[in-house]
């Protein structure tokens, strides 16, 4: 099941418009998708190890654009837009959680939960919802993700062939880990 969509991502992550595909899924992902941009990141690093810092670029500046649209849905649209996808994904108990937490923690709760596999679109939103400073808000979203981003981009360029052997030789235990995760980042979130 996970080898037909891994050779599509592998042939999606080769195709002359990847980086372009890549920013859109790292910008939904911070405002509204579920589907972290990893899923392009990592076959495309893979893929092209010498524009490995260009993609690890890209994915920063539009996660970052995209956590701009996530601040918006929050600060202007949470009654309405930003509830519903709150609702979509189950986490109304980790948005009120977090919100509470901003009072205390601000600028350390973005940069500590943009690293976690907790849903990202969750802080933009509600980092909207809770009026945080939207410069500091930015600055912060910018460290968190480049940081997230470049560190897999160093990994993969230095370590790319055994990780990329590993991979297609265990494919059903990562495919099946990394789901474990991403399931985990949302539970986390709604059962605090």
């Amino acid at each position: 099941m996970f080898r037909g969509l891994y050779d599509w991502v592998l042939r999606l992550a080769g195709h002359r418009h990847a980086i372009r595909y890549m920013g859109a899924v790292s910008f939904a992902e911070s405002s509204f998708f579920p589907i972290p941009p990893d899923v392009m990141l990592v076959p495309m690093v893979l893929a092209r190890r010498d524009q490995a810092w260009l993609i690890a670029t890209v994915c920063t500046i539009a996660s970052v654009a995209g956590g701009m649209v996530g601040y918006a849905i929050g600060y202007f649209l949470y009654d309405t837009l930003g509830q519903w996808l709150i609702n979509l994904y189950g986490l109304q108990r980790g948005a009120s959680e977090f919100h509470d937490w901003y009072a205390k923690w601000g600028a350390a709760l973005i940069l500590a939960k943009g690293l976690t596999p907790i849903p990202f679109k969750l802080v933009t939103i509600v980092s909207g919802l809770a009026k945080f400073n939207f410069g500091i808000f930015v600055l912060t979203a910018a460290i968190t993700r480049g940081i997230r981003f470049f560190v897999v981009a160093a990994l993969l360029r230095r370590y790319g062939e055994p990780i990329q052997a590993f991979i297609e030789k265990r494919l059903t235990l990562v495919a099946t880990s990394f789901l474990i995760v991403l399931v985990a980042g949302f539970a986390a979130v709604t059962l605090v």
